[in-house]
């Protein structure tokens, strides 16, 4: 999913593939999308956009002389988890383009398209920024971070929010806006924090922090660079992306951008890191500790304990996987009685988990009941039942 240095390298093409482009005419939009009809036409207009977060701007001004005369319009595009934009010979348009700014004549015509795979995209008329998001961790770092001292987060500490897993907190726009899940990942890795541990205490540390009176201003810098703090990371982090240049960092980008990125993670998705999913269903990648609210039972553990008995995903690396079956699995619930260990058993020969017969909730067909019991049937015990009298 595009996070902040995505939609920042995002507003920086289009503002370097627009320069000296006339557009003209409507705004085409795909007749499959669901986002709203654009209401603008100007015979010559120019396109200009801007990144706030998880947000990007397109301004929409028209020229002097324009026909009909028209007032600038803004759109804020959100981009999903597929969205981009492309400039496009205007005959040979990108799959997937569900909206289209075509350059005026004279010239070969083009199109600035909004790409969205997936279709979870969208844009809204008006240019404001969604209410309620923080200072952007990119652009608005000063405002982020300095006095008074990390305002936008240390002051709302009370905030529920924070009682959530540091993990999650990473994800609150109203916090942290443009972080997202591989930020998340790598800033917690460089800081040796588990996901799991309760973000105010892991942010209560920061107020605690402070540098000693006597030393200088370049001992100062030297200390911040070389020991930077969560709040720290939250905007150096996201500028090492940008740094990377190219378009993006999902594979359709291109090869190139794709493997100075993948270069780039320490962390997010790389083999022999641990994962599990948040309360969102989000994954989170990890070494070692995951810390202590870190999710129990079947939500919490259902990744980890098919991982150790199922063969490697193509999608991850089994080594990726938290491999230890957890003890409330092991022991209790009656699984024992017949559940062989899966560390005892080679991985080919590991028996796959049979589910309670109270688990197939709904309608069930016969055959599927009686297929069931027949599976399951070697591993119930029978107890004898009294029957009280008038009953037998």
């Amino acid at each position: 999913m595009p996070e902040g240095p995505e939609l920042h390298l995002a507003s920086h093409f289009v503002n370097e593939a627009c320069k000296g482009l006339v557009f003209g005419g409507c705004v085409d939009k795909s007749p499959v999308s669901r986002n709203p009809e654009v209401p603008f036409e100007s015979s010559a207009y120019c396109i200009s956009a801007s990144a706030r977060g998880k947000e990007l701007r397109l301004t929409l001004s028209p020229l002097p002389g324009a026909q009909p005369p028209q007032e600038p319009l803004a759109l804020i595009f959100h981009f999903g988890m597929s969205g981009s934009f492309q400039l496009a010979p205007g005959d040979a348009l990108p799959p997937h383009a569900h909206l289209r700014f075509y350059t005026a004549p004279p010239g070969p015509r083009l199109a600035l398209c909004f790409v969205d795979i997936r279709r979870f995209g969208r844009w809204d008329l008006g240019g404001q920024w969604q209410p309620g998001r923080g200072p952007c961790v990119l652009l608005e770092y000063e405002q982020f971070r300095l006095c008074p001292p990390r305002k936008n987060v240390l002051r709302n500490l009370a905030d529920k929010a924070f009682d959530r897993p540091i993990c999650e907190a990473l994800l609150d726009q109203r916090f942290f806006n443009g972080i997202g899940n591989y930020l998340r990942a790598e800033i917690l890795h460089r800081l040796k924090v588990p996901p799991f541990q309760k973000a105010r205490t892991v942010l209560e540390a920061l107020r605690q922090r402070r540098q000693s009176p006597e030393l200088t201003l370049s001992q100062k810098i030297r200390a911040k660079l070389w020991n930077p703090d969560l709040l720290e990371l939250c905007h150096s982090v996201p500028k090492e992306v940008v740094q990377l240049g190219g378009k993006g960092y999902g594979p359709e980008r291109g090869e190139e951008d794709f493997a100075a990125f993948r270069a780039w993670l320490r962390c997010y998705s790389i083999p022999g890191m641990s994962s599990l999913r948040d309360r969102h269903g989000r994954t989170i990648w990890f070494q070692g500790d995951a810390g202590p609210l870190a999710p129990k039972g079947h939500a919490g553990h259902g990744e980890a304990l098919l991982g150790s008995l199922e063969p490697s995903s193509p999608r991850r690396p089994a080594s990726s996987r938290i491999q230890k079956t957890p003890q409330s699995l092991e022991r209790g619930r009656g699984w024992d009685d017949w559940r062989p260990r899966a560390a005892a058993e080679p991985r080919n020969q590991r028996s796959r988990l049979i589910p309670y017969p109270w688990s197939l909730r709904g309608r069930q067909t016969p055959s599927r009941m009686v297929s069931f019991l027949a599976s399951t049937s070697a591993h119930w015990t029978w107890w004898p039942v009294r029957l009280p009298k008038g009953r037998r």
